[in-house]
């Protein structure tokens, strides 16, 4: 497996800056006092046990949910404090792949990559196309341009899904458990190709996932949340969580462990 090499610069400038957030449902705190940065370049993972807030998080920092307190920060914009042309400025800097793909079944595969583009750009369809396939070959889908969804295998469909994400060439992309219902040797290779638009485009990436192997394969840092604590505990790359990080359950969680965390956690 190829050795995930650092390209983020963690002691640069930001480019999503995370301060003191807050989430609750229904009255009742998801996490609090969430603080972090993400650095251009970087893979930051987002980690945890089950109903931490993992995907909360990730569905605050796209705009989806408003925070019940706290900033999050997009190029030094607050995309909650933000509307008009320039909350639609913060969005285009930022893609977004869903877990389940998210894709319309009634669309082919290239239709779909080409849908940020007819939302957010005047170009020519031509022209549109064009883009659309040129991300269908970054992901290696231009032979499935013209199926549809349902055509597609798994991990087919995560790839469409990037491609998608990536149409209007944003500096951040969010991947939900981009690894979820894939087969060990899809997923791997699914890690190689973030890797390789990592080093191809500079882009940075924040992953929702809880699949150690692909931590370990392309993680620079992981943010780890805690469902007991309601808030983030640690923040590193996941060898030193592995090995020196001072909690416990931590330790554990990034050993394999599942005795130790779930007594720990709370299950």
């Amino acid at each position: 497996m190829q050795k995930n090499s650092r390209s983020a610069n963690l002691n640069g400038e930001p480019i999503i800056e995370v301060r003191n957030l807050y989430a609750s449902y229904q009255g009742k705190t998801v996490f609090r006092d969430v603080t972090f940065d993400v650095h251009p370049g970087e893979i930051l993972i987002i980690a945890g046990g089950s109903g931490c807030g993992k995907s909360t998080l990730m569905k605050h920092m796209i705009g989806l949910y408003e925070p019940a307190g706290g900033q999050i920060l997009i190029g030094g914009q607050d995309i909650h404090r933000s509307s008009g042309p320039g909350r639609e400025a913060i969005l285009r800097r930022i893609g977004v792949a869903y877990q389940g793909g998210a894709m319309f079944g009634s669309l082919s595969v290239l239709e779909n990559v080409k849908l940020p583009l007819e939302e957010f750009t005047d170009l020519a369809d031509e022209m549109m196309n064009m883009i659309a396939l040129v991300k269908l070959q970054l992901v290696g889908l231009e032979q499935a341009a013209q199926r549809l969804p349902s055509e597609l295998s798994g991990g087919m469909l995560k790839r469409a899904a990037l491609a998608r994400a990536m149409a209007l060439d944003p500096e951040v992309v969010f991947l939900d458990e981009p690894s979820a219902g894939l087969d060990p040797i899809t997923s791997a290779d699914l890690d190689q190709l973030l890797l390789r638009l990592r080093s191809l485009l500079q882009t940075t990436f924040v992953i929702v996932t809880h699949e150690l192997a692909s931590i370990f394969a392309i993680a620079d840092r992981v943010l780890v949340l805690d469902a007991s604590a309601k808030t983030a505990v640690a923040a590193e790359d996941p060898q030193t969580l592995r090995d020196k990080c001072e909690i416990p359950w931590v330790r554990s969680f990034f050993n394999r462990e599942a005795s130790t965390f779930e007594a720990s956690s709370g299950g």
